[in-house]
């Protein structure tokens, strides 16, 4: 997976619906999480707002989407215009915005299961995964559908 999206991938899974962790409960996880991703951390509030509106931009069901306004900076390089950021907010959202412009965003998907609801950045060639975990969740799925149909039958 490429840098940008792997880093999107990671702040949008800070939170994890299937077993109601959210990282940014803990303001001494989210510091390591910035850490580990070698970003400073905006405070938790900014942090969420950010993440709620981005994970309902992507497909998140359960999340209202709307504006969210990022100062963004870009410098001059040798090899030509970056997008700098100062933050994990504003790392994430030059990710995404680089994503964008490559034409991979429409990568970035959420996983349509309920209990599930897991970020993944879409590598298949014609951009049709659906499933976060085709052995997990698509495997759920199938199997709920093929159960409603049998239980059609023999009713």
């Amino acid at each position: 997976m490429h840098t940008d999206a792997s880093l999107v991938v990671a702040f949008l899974n800070t939170v994890n619906v299937e077993h109601g962790d959210d990282l940014l409960d803990d303001p001494e996880r989210w510091r390591h999480w910035a850490a580990d991703h070698g970003v400073s951390p905006n405070p938790v509030t900014a942090a969420r707002a950010a993440r709620d509106k981005l994970r309902a931009a992507v497909g998140d069901p359960r999340l209202p989407g709307g504006a969210l306004d990022v100062a963004a900076q870009i410098s001059l390089t040798d090899e030509g215009p970056v997008l700098v950021a100062g933050d994990a907010v504003g790392a994430v959202l030059a990710a995404s915005a680089r994503l964008a412009v490559r034409g991979d965003w429409i990568r970035l998907k959420i996983c349509p299961a309920d209990d599930c609801l897991w970020a993944f950045y879409d590598e298949s060639r014609n951009r049709s995964r659906q499933w976060c975990s085709m052995r997990v969740c698509g495997n759920r799925e199938k199997a709920r559908s093929w159960r409603a149909r049998a239980a059609e039958v023999h009713t």
